[in-house]
């Protein structure tokens, strides 16, 4: 939330960059390289840790690589000491090395649980909203609001000495994110029971892994319907997942918004995004889980349209003043709370998308190979991870603008779209 989505990210394409167009361009790249490192790796590395047992030593090495390539964000600037080809290495290890601690830590989701394993992953995924909403509170109470406005509950200036000038409050999100990550892994390492070893070595856990995954995926003969559903869900959970990374940069870039603003904007949009889940658990046994992601699908795509047509002076490619509607210390145009609307419906439907796709699947698979299955759903979620940061990338660089480069997000979705329509789902995942 504070890195890749609403603080540092869109701080480097606003303020480091050339101009935002090269930035959103190397953003992508970034994030391109990340995904074919994890559709290589990340895979194996779950089959081979289950074979192994423990994950808590896994989990420790991957979490402390990380700590110092968050850290270095704080020596980004324009003039500083990390270059665009150092940037590159540095965001596209820490995606890779993120993605890896997902395998890692939700494969201890079984043995934390103690039986009560969807309420401790609703607990998880809640928790960590909330802890995100706390974070970006935090940098917006103690770093950017001070000197910005005159409230009694404010800072007269931002706390440690820090700069905004120099955009230290930016900066700062990389200590921080290192901070809490050292905090997380404590905490599993004190209070999280780990997997018992299965007196397995290493090379024989890759080999014998190597031919699990060869087993999955002849899984697929089987289940064609499933089959059909890992395959829209890969090219749609793509697009999604470009418009998760790539939100906070357009806005950025496009009105123009600095560190206080895109806080704001963060801390709106990650309460939003929690009803989307909400919103699922309501659609999925209403209209079924099927006819639930497609709604969802198309919400996203539409809201996605109007985005893109949205800048200081339009809203939804129609002209719209850019006069202040009322007086305040942010979002007071109308493009400007136009922009936060459509943004927080997209919020909204791709939480949900993600939530009523983990429904189908259910409806889809015989119940006693729904573990198999979730293990190709894995899979599908990083097989192509990089293609949506590829296709803003071209799409970035071949229009030269923002908005050209996130178009290109609609192709991905409109081709998940139709694969899902050919999907044949049973009586129970239509209603």
């Amino acid at each position: 939330m504070l890195i890749t989505i609403y603080v540092f990210m869109p701080y480097y394409v606003a303020s480091v960059a050339a101009t935002p167009v090269e930035g959103q361009a190397l953003v992508a790249r970034a994030g391109q390289i990340a995904g074919w490192a994890v559709a290589l790796t990340a895979p194996l590395m779950g089959v081979v840790v289950d074979r192994l047992g423990p994950r808590k030593p896994a989990l420790t090495m991957t979490v402390l690589a990380m700590v110092p390539l968050y850290f270095a964000m704080w020596f980004v600037t324009r003039d500083g000491p990390i270059g665009p080809a150092l940037f590159i290495a540095i965001a596209a290890g820490k995606s890779m090395l993120f993605a890896w601690t997902e395998v890692f830590h939700n494969s201890l989701l079984m043995s934390a649980a103690r039986g009560q394993t969807a309420q401790t992953s609703g607990l998880g995924l809640a928790l960590g909203n909330f802890t995100s909403v706390i974070m970006l509170v935090f940098v917006l109470w103690a770093f950017s609001l001070p000197g910005s406005v005159d409230w009694s509950f404010v800072p007269s200036a931002p706390l440690f000495g820090l700069d905004q000038a120099t955009h230290q409050p930016a900066r700062i999100t990389g200590p921080i994110v290192s901070v809490s990550l050292l905090l997380g892994l404590a905490l599993i390492l004190w209070g999280v029971p780990d997997v018992p070893s299965k007196g397995e070595r290493l090379g024989s856990a890759v080999r014998k892994g190597l031919s699990d995954l060869g087993s999955m995926l002849r899984e697929l003969k089987t289940e064609r319907e499933a089959a059909k559903f890992l395959a829209a869900r890969m090219l749609y959970v793509d697009g999604k997942t470009a418009i998760l990374l790539f939100s906070g940069v357009l806005a950025a870039g496009t009105m123009g918004w600095q560190t206080l603003e895109m806080l704001a904007y963060g801390i709106i949009l990650s309460i939003l995004a929690v009803g989307g889940g909400l919103l699922a658990g309501r659609l999925d046994p209403r209209i079924g889980p099927k006819a639930a992601v497609l709604l969802e699908i198309a919400v996203t795509a539409l809201v996605l349209v109007a985005l893109l047509g949205t800048r200081p002076d339009q809203i939804a490619w129609f002209p719209a003043s850019a006069a202040p509607l009322f007086q305040g210390p942010m979002f007071t145009t109308g493009p400007e709370l136009a922009f936060i609307g459509f943004a927080g419906i997209s919020a909204i439907s791709i939480t949900a998308a993600y939530a009523s796709s983990r429904t189908l699947l259910t409806c889809l698979v015989p119940p006693e190979r729904v573990g198999t299955f979730f293990g190709l759903y894995a899979l599908s979620g990083t097989a192509t991870m990089w293609l949506g940061p590829l296709l803003v990338a071209w799409g970035t660089i071949a229009t030269q603008s923002q908005q050209g480069g996130f178009a290109m997000v609609l192709l991905l979705l409109a081709a998940g779209f139709v694969t899902l329509l050919f999907v044949k789902a049973p009586p129970r995942a239509l209603h």
